[in-house]
């Protein structure tokens, strides 16, 4: 039944008067509500020139979490690393958790990575390394816990003072490790491991993260995390096939930041050679690179940037003729000369095709 006018206009004076003596900030106080709410300025951690040119983003943001996908070698790789070096170069400590056992400290050391290499005394060998990073990998951890218990103890250390860094976690990658369940049972079951990703980082490790950009926290925590793809086989003729993330999406939804690499069905990279006399020497990759999600600026763009070892430059042949002067010399001892032509094959289209090829590869290779 409708209020009257009379009635209607009651409540509104009594609503009025109780506002009139209630304090909103005593109330939050005594219900434990007055916790500090304001976030500290956005900092990133600067990836390269042609990066930031076909991105138009400076980085990797600070205190929030990055997703780096898409199918293998189209460029995820080149990406952590130029963030490594630079976090490195900025005092942020890299925590280097790699479970896909792809690592390789020379390709790290060439983008600029500082390592300092132990020596045995009695051999000589290089047995180690050691410097301003944290690294582990499957040989302490096992499982998706595994990697969920590993990033919590430092960040623990971290909150009792025994650890006095801004901390940047490098996953490489979400989809290449199993939950316990799945080791236990003996299955590497999909939906376990991806209810493990929602429970272990979801619902905990992601939160403990981006709660470190609040301006009352001593320290600001980064993760940046490289996740393997799948792609979706579309259900009619006119729909489009669709990548998907192995592991599920949870990192997926829990980052402010994704970044894609490639087609959706396939690499989507051209390579470019210097050849001689029937001789080549791969020395980069073109490759398409996207933003899909940004929560940080808001700004989502796609463009293309050329691969190589020693990280990105620019798609535009004065960039690629200044990196083939400066490295040619170390391509000498393959070709026998500093004069080469420079040859780029065509560049890999969408096709759906690909989708069924490998998944007949992958059915082959389980039945081994």
């Amino acid at each position: 039944m409708a209020k009257s006018k009379k009635e209607e206009s009651l409540t509104s004076t009594v609503s009025k008067a109780i506002k009139g003596t209630f304090d909103l900030e005593k109330f939050k106080t005594a219900k434990f509500l007055s916790q500090p709410v304001k976030f500290k300025p956005q900092t990133w951690i600067p990836l390269s020139k042609a990066f930031q040119d076909t991105l138009s983003i400076p980085g990797i943001p600070m205190g929030h979490i990055t997703l780096l996908r898409g199918h293998s070698d189209t460029g995820k790789t080149t990406a952590l690393l130029e963030a490594a070096v630079a976090a490195q170069k900025m005092g942020v400590l890299p925590v280097f958790i790699i479970t896909e056992m792809k690592w390789n400290w020379d390709h790290a050391q060439q983008m600029g990575f500082e390592i300092e290499p132990v020596v045995d005394e009695s051999t000589g060998e290089v047995v180690d390394y050691k410097g301003f990073f944290i690294y582990t990998d499957r040989g302490a951890l096992n499982t998706i816990e595994d990697v969920a218990a590993f990033i919590a103890d430092l960040l623990h250390e971290q909150k009792t003072g025994a650890l006095p860094y801004n901390l940047c976690f490098f996953w490489d990658s979400v989809g290449s490790i199993p939950c316990r369940l799945s080791i236990e049972s003996n299955k590497n079951n999909n939906e376990w491991n991806a209810g493990a990703m929602s429970q272990q980082f979801g619902n905990f490790i992601n939160q403990q993260v981006v709660l470190s950009r609040k301006e009352n926290q001593p320290y600001t925590n980064t993760l940046v995390a490289v996740n393997k793809i799948w792609v979706a086989k579309p259900n009619s003729p006119m729909e489009q096939p669709k990548m998907k993330n192995k592991g599920g999406d949870t990192m997926f939804f829990d980052s402010s930041l994704v970044i894609t690499f490639g087609n959706v069905t396939n690499s989507g990279t051209n390579k470019i050679k210097a050849t001689k006399n029937g001789k080549d020497v791969e020395f980069a990759k073109r490759t398409k690179i996207s933003c899909d999600k940004n929560h940080i600026t808001g700004v989502t763009s796609k463009g293309a940037a050329i691969m190589t070892v020693h990280g990105f430059i620019e798609d535009d042949k004065k960039a690629v003729d200044e990196y083939k002067k400066a490295h040619s010399a170390e391509w000498l001892q393959v070709l026998g000369t500093k004069d080469f032509d420079i040859v780029e094959e065509r560049e890999m289209e969408e096709d759906i095709r690909d989708i069924f090829d490998n998944e007949l590869t992958e059915l082959e290779t389980n039945e081994q």
